[in-house]
């Protein structure tokens, strides 16, 4: 008998017109669909004329209801898995059901379509290049606080869901920790009736939302703008300047050890190819041995953007 496949389904964050027409035919051609909230996936499958059947799958009976999906699926069977809104598993249930799925060697298709933080980041006007989906902030203060600096150093688009309940207090903390001028984004009730998205450092957005009860209604996809690169020029001429008296005195392995204490620099980082030569003229030659043999462990990059050939030396 051959194996079932498990379709995960996007489904609309808001407009029912977003549900592709892939999505309608999967929905309503598989054996069963299992929805995070039936209750609130009916009124979809019946706006589309859908009657597959559902059970519940969400994060109170996920293990439980798990098992039943998989041997329905090991039994040749189709389903869906769909969540409330959007597209399943990102901060929903069903990641369990993916994996073991598939190691048990059970087709996983996608159908995709809307993402409340993609479409978020499509109008926030923050640089997408790169970005990084945190989900949802810890529901406690000092949690979400010390959550949050984990993260101050990013450089990448941050990307959150929040509730209206805690809206308020996890904005007064991003401005305690990333700083109340950092530029950021809160788009509300995406794709809904009462949609808004507003941009501004985070200051003038608290602002807006203790202003208007409104703006404190609702869903929300928060964006903050990521952390300034920081300049590593300067502080890798300290490096250098440092680097060449310890090496006189010191193995180098010791010598860059100590040099990344004294200047801060993180344990991986850039040391451009000139100067190793230069490290390697200067030491002498009892040392220069010890430098061969360090720099054996390196590995040289070339930047795809700058053509900058450099190598990469963890200090261990």
């Amino acid at each position: 008998m051959s194996k079932g496949v498990l379709y995960v389904v996007a489904t609309p964050i808001g407009n029912l017109d977003d549900l592709s027409r892939r999505a309608v035919k999967v929905l309503s051609t598989v054996d069963l669909i299992a929805a995070e909230d039936t209750r609130h996936t009916r009124p979809l499958l019946r706006h589309y004329g859908i009657a597959t059947p559902m059970m519940a799958f969400h994060e109170h009976n996920e293990r439980e209801a798990m098992e039943r999906l998989l041997q329905r699926l090991a039994q040749g069977e189709q389903v869906a898995l769909v969540s409330d809104a959007g597209t399943p598993l990102i901060s929903d249930p069903g990641f369990p059901l993916v994996r073991e799925a598939r190691q048990r060697g059970i087709e996983v298709v996608a159908v995709p379509g809307p993402s409340a933080a993609i479409a978020a980041l499509s109008v926030a006007g923050l640089p997408t290049d790169r970005f990084l989906f945190a989900g949802f902030p810890p529901r406690q203060g000092a949690q979400r606080r010390h959550w949050l600096e984990a993260l101050l150093k990013e450089t990448a688009t941050l990307v959150f869901y929040e509730s209206s309940h805690r809206i308020k207090a996890s904005l007064a903390d991003m401005a305690a920790v990333f700083g109340s001028e950092r530029q950021a984004v809160i788009a509300r009730e995406l794709t809904k009736l009462h949609e808004t998205v507003l941009s501004g450092s985070l200051s003038s957005l608290i602002e807006q939302v203790e202003a208007d009860a409104n703006q404190r209604k609702g869903e929300f996809v928060l964006l903050l703008a990521g952390a300034e690169p920081v300049n590593v020029t300067d502080s890798g001429a300290d490096a250098e300047r440092i680097l060449r008296v310890l090496v006189g005195e010191l193995p180098l392995k010791q010598a860059a050890a100590l040099t990344a204490k004294i200047t801060g620099l993180k344990k991986m980082r850039s040391i451009s190819r000139r100067w190793h030569g230069r490290l390697i003229a200067e030491a002498g030659k009892a040392t220069r041995e010890r430098a061969i043999q360090a720099l054996s462990h390196c590995q040289l990059s070339v930047s795809p953007r700058s053509g900058v050939r450099s190598v990469w030396w963890s200090w261990e």
